[in-house]
């Protein structure tokens, strides 16, 4: 029997070092908006993962 994660965080980036805290994840705080999203575009080709904006400054990159 083969057992694996199907999703999975990977990492988390945000601007607001209080919006996010704790977790499994790591968390990668970002200088201004555009940094945060060249991190993010980055980081989601590198990973493999798809990144999903929580609307709230919060950039979440998901393993599916």
């Amino acid at each position: 029997m083969e057992i694996r994660i199907v999703e999975t965080i990977v990492c988390v980036i945000t601007l607001d070092r209080d919006a996010v805290g704790g977790g499994g994840a790591p968390i990668v705080y970002a200088k201004n908006e555009e940094e945060r999203e060249r991190m993010a575009e980055v980081l989601s080709r590198t990973m493999d993962a798809m990144v999903h904006d929580l609307g709230n400054g919060v950039y979440v990159l998901i393993k599916h």
